[in-house]
C-alpha cells in the first residue's frame, strides 16, 4: 500500500496505471475509520482493479470550529485498517495542499439543502461538494463509494456528478450497525460509555416509527409521540426527526407507498451529534 500526500504525486503514481486500463475507485473519508468504511473498501476491492482511500477532515464543511477540532484523528489505526483490508493508495493530504489560496466558488442545490441538514448545518453541502469535486477531478475515479448513513449527502452528490457530469459512478452501501443497532460512525469515539448506551435513541427511534408507519398509523400522531421519549436535557437533544420524500428530502405529511421515502434523525448526545436514517421499503 503506497500512501502519498501531494497532489503531483497522486497523479504520477496513477498515470502509468491509467494507461494499462486499470479500473480506480475512490473511497472518500475523513479518517477515524470503522468497519464501515472498511465494507466500503471491501465493495471497490470487489468491483475495480485499483482502490484509493481518501483521509482528509475538509475544514469548510464544519460550520462549528469545536466540531472540527474535536473530530477523531487517528491516522496510524487507519493506515493498518486500509493495509489491512486490501488498498493500494492512500492519499492524505495537507489542509494547504488541497486549498492553496482562499476558495471562491461555491455549490447550490436548491430544495436538498435547505432541509434537514442543509438547514442545521448551513454551508456543510458546499464545503462537501467542493472537496468531492476536487478528488474526482484529482483522482478521476470509475466508482466512488458513500455509506447510506449520510443519505441526504449523497444525494447531493449525486446531483453534483449530474450537474457536472463527472465520468463515474456513485455507489450507495448500506449503513454498517454494531449488533445492537447503533450505526457505526468516527463520532462514536467521542461518547462515554453511557452515551453510547444513550446513543441507541436514536435507532429505536427510527425503528419504532417505520413500524407504526407500516401500520398505517398517522405519520405527525406517530412522530409527536416519539418526539416525546426525549428528555430534551443536556445529554440527549432531539434536532429533528422527519419523513422525507428522497427525491428532495422534503418533509412528507404522510407515508405515500408509490414514492421512495426514508426517515431521517439527528441528535445531541451530550455535545456529539449523531444522524442515522431507515428507508420505508
Amino acid at each position: 500500500m503506497e500512501v502519498v500526500k501531494q497532489i503531483s504525486e497522486l497523479k504520477k503514481v496513477l498515470k502509468p496505471l491509467r494507461g494499462h486500463s486499470k479500473s480506480v475507485s475512490l473511497v472518500p473519508t475523513m479518517g477515524a475509520l470503522h468497519q464501515g468504511h472498511i465494507h466500503l473498501v471491501k465493495q471497490a476491492r470487489h468491483e475495480s482493479d485499483l482502490v484509493v482511500v481518501s483521509i482528509f477532515v475538509n475544514p469548510i464543511q464544519f460550520n462549528n470550529p469545536s466540531d472540527l477540532a474535536q473530530y477523531p484523528r487517528t491516522l496510524s489505526a487507519d493506515l493498518k485498517l486500509l493495509e489491512d483490508a486490501g488498498v493500494d493508495l492512500v492519499f492524505v493530504p495537507e489542509n494547504s495542499e488541497m486549498y492553496p489560496s482562499e476558495v471562491q466558488v461555491a455549490f447550490r442545490f436548491g430544495a436538498l439543502e435547505e432541509v434537514l441538514e442543509g438547514a442545521f448545518r448551513p454551508g456543510h453541502f458546499n464545503g462537501v461538494a467542493i472537496v468531492v469535486s476536487k478528488l474526482f477531478h484529482i483522482i478521476q475515479p470509475d466508482l466512488a463509494y458513500f455509506g447510506q448513513k449520510d443519505l441526504q449527502q449523497v444525494s447531493v452528490i449525486r446531483r453534483l456528478v449530474k450537474d457536472l457530469q463527472f465520468d463515474l459512478q456513485v455507489r450507495v452501501v448500506p449503513t454498517v450497525r454494531e449488533t445492537d443497532g447503533l450505526a457505526l460512525s468516527s463520532r462514536n469515539l467521542r461518547l462515554s460509555p453511557e452515551q453510547r448506551l444513550q446513543a441507541l435513541s436514536l435507532y429505536k427511534c427510527l425503528e419504532s416509527a417505520k413500524s407504526e408507519l407500516l401500520k398505517g398509523n398517522a405519520w405527525f400522531d406517530t412522530k409527536k409521540q416519539l418526539e416525546g421519549g426525549f428528555d430534551h436535557s443536556k445529554e440527549l437533544r432531539l434536532e429533528y426527526l422527519e419523513l422525507v420524500d428522497l427525491d428532495d428530502f422534503r418533509p412528507a405529511e404522510k407515508r405515500k407507498p408509490e414514492l421512495k421515502q426514508g426517515i431521517c434523525i439527528a441528535a445531541y448526545v451530550g455535545e456529539v451529534r449523531l444522524i442515522d436514517n431507515i428507508i420505508l421499503d
